[in-house]
């Protein structure tokens, strides 16, 4: 926990600095809603297949997802969104020949049935 998904259609491909984006991303997560840095995980995903608009091909979409434990109040879920739509612009390279729909939605993850085991390196 956190979890974070990026998902991008294919034609932003070049324009996103994925690793930059991630780290920022955990930073943010850390500062803004008390998330554990050691626990982010990011997962970008590329679409090849994806219909946006009137599926004119001068459309592109960039969308994080951020599921994180129950209880942030709703107002840390709102700056925790805004300031995840920043990044996700300000590490996008301008595609002026492109119309980008950017969007983060910050889910809810249930403290009561959300499980997971850190299996711990035992090698150098």
């Amino acid at each position: 926990m956190p979890h974070i998904s990026v998902e991008y259609s294919a034609n932003l491909a070049g324009a996103i600095d994925l690793p930059a984006l991630g780290e920022d991303l955990h930073q943010t997560i850390v500062a803004v809603a008390d998330g554990r840095a050691g626990g982010c995980k990011t997962r970008f995903v590329r679409h090849d297949a994806y219909y946006i608009a009137d599926g004119t091909p001068h459309y592109a979409m960039l969308h994080a997802e951020i599921a994180l434990l129950s209880g942030r109040t709703t107002a840390t879920k709102r700056e925790l969104s805004e300031a995840a739509l920043l990044l996700l612009r300000k590490h996008t390279t301008p595609t002026p020949q492109f119309e980008v729909q950017f969007s983060v939605d910050i889910r809810d993850l249930d403290g009561d049935s959300y499980t997971r085991h850190d299996e711990p390196r035992t090698q150098a």
